[in-house]
């Protein structure tokens, strides 16, 4: 007896794959293409000259390869996805589109050579390119977009702090045990939300505390630092942590900053301790109104209430106010006892934005709980060098974490310059699958080097497109 396959999927319609004859002796092909868009991007800022001069101690007879381009070619290998100095053999092995590249112990003897007075200027290096990108922004975009909440645009800038874990699987200097059993360090880091920028981070041992007021002060200076002039003061800056932001002297420097003149608020997280309780506990109905969506809906099964004057906040900045939220916990939820014995999932907050300036306890609810998006900044940030430090030296890790925010940023500036639609708010790993990582050909012809994508890559017109309003960027003077 013998059986015909019919339908669509029959076995002879199968058809295999053309056969390929692989060697090894290619020319005139190059991979990871548009990861030049990031080099020339930080050439356009004015990042890789501000980097050389920053570090031009470094290279007193003037010999060799820059340390600024050295540090740039590393922030361009993180940003395209490396994880390890050796990584630079991508960009080093393809030197007709990405000029001279260091060797890898060259590379590691620069980064053991950056001591703080090094890493203090690459931070002021990293602002000035920073300003020139933002003056790029408001000449040829609308500027920096304003952050969302509540189907409302919040006015200025938002900075979220948060920190992290990093797993080390080897002996590191600093390297210690976490609070969730692992092992490794515990970075703290500020994104800034409006564009997704790495504003600053600090690197810390795994054991430290998760609310120490100290590094949570030294890292918001460090991101105000990174801020423009013209943007740090007279622009409302909101600072949003969890609870870890709530110690009362990182709230009160967040307070004395306005005697500075920058214009900061706050919104973190507070723990739910037996006072809080009790005032949730005897809160009235009527007193809990419905919480709202991002985009100003209702949010279902979620109400909101405020416990400002039912619980003590002595020692906190004056005009202080304590919001809770309640709604049924999704599935698979993390609850306490208390929310156990209530049923419902509560997250409390401290705030001292004021009825007078529109915040009403809904709104500034949802305001707060936009501070999740910090997660996705950092799990994009792992990716991008945070989430793997080479070396059993701390310093050495320091400065890669600085080279890694310094990556972040460009990926940020590529998007907010150079992309639209759906790239503009792309994750790096779409934008390296679709762009950075694209093959091209080399062609010369009337005395020019061409790269040429793939006519049938699917974004091709959107990575040439950016390439061209790359070099239609206003250059910083000088």
């Amino acid at each position: 007896m013998s059986v015909q396959a019919e339908g669509p999927f029959c076995v002879q319609n199968i058809r295999s794959r053309p056969k390929l004859h692989v060697s090894a002796d290619g020319a005139g092909v190059v991979g990871h293409a548009g990861a030049r868009l990031l080099a020339d991007l930080a050439d356009a800022t004015g990042l890789t000259s501000a980097y050389s001069t920053a570090l031009g101690p470094l290279r007193p007879r003037g010999t060799g390869h820059d340390p600024g381009r050295i540090a740039i070619d590393l922030a361009v290998m993180l940003a395209d996805g490396g994880e390890a100095i050796t990584d630079l053999a991508v960009l080093r092995d393809q030197g007709e589109v990405f000029g001279p590249v260091a060797s890898t112990p060259t590379a590691w003897r620069l980064l053991a050579d950056i001591d703080e007075t090094g890493l203090a200027r690459l931070r002021t290096a990293r602002a000035q390119a920073r300003e020139v990108a933002w003056l790029q922004a408001a000449e040829t975009h609308s500027g920096i977009p304003a952050v969302k909440a509540g189907g409302r645009e919040l006015p200025g800038l938002v900075l979220d702090l948060d920190a992290t874990l990093v797993t080390c699987h080897s002996e590191k200097e600093q390297a210690a045990p976490t609070y969730k059993g692992g092992f490794g360090f515990h970075p703290l880091l500020c994104f800034l939300a409006n564009t997704g920028e790495a504003l600053s981070g600090r690197l810390r041992p795994g054991n430290a505390g998760a609310n120490t007021a100290s590094d949570h002060i030294t890292v918001l200076d460090q991101a105000l630092a990174q801020i423009p002039d013209a943007h740090r003061h007279g622009t409302v800056i909101l600072v949003r942590t969890d609870s870890a932001g709530s110690a009362k002297a990182f709230l009160a420097h967040v307070r004395d900053l306005r005697k500075r003149g920058i214009r900061t608020l706050f919104s973190v997280g507070h723990a739910i301790t037996e006072p809080v309780r009790r005032a949730i506990r005897t809160m009235p109905d009527p007193l809990w109104h419905p919480a709202l969506n991002q985009d100003g809906t209702l949010r279902d099964g979620a109400e909101v209430a405020e416990l400002t004057g039912m619980v003590d906040l002595t020692g906190y900045p004056a005009g202080t106010r304590i919001i809770v939220r309640r709604e049924r916990p999704h599935p698979g939820a993390q609850l306490s006892l208390f929310d156990q014995d209530e049923g419902l999932r509560h997250q409390v907050f401290l705030t001292d934005t004021q009825h007078s300036g529109g915040g009403s306890a809904q709104f500034l609810e949802v305001r707060h709980r936009g501070h999740a998006t910090v997660e996705d900044h950092i799990r994009c940030g792992k990716t991008t060098g945070i989430g793997r430090f080479p070396s059993r030296d701390f310093g050495v890790n320091t400065v890669w974490l600085e080279l890694s925010l310094t990556a972040i940023d460009l990926l940020a500036w590529t998007r907010a310059l150079l992309l639209d639609g759906e790239l503009a708010t792309a994750e790096p790993k779409k934008l390296r699958y679709r762009l950075l990582h694209v093959a091209a050909r080399l062609t010369r012809g009337g005395r020019r080097l061409h790269m040429r994508i793939s006519a049938s890559w699917p974004w091709r017109h959107e990575l040439a497109t950016a390439f061209h309003r790359l070099a239609a960027l206003p250059r910083p003077a000088g």
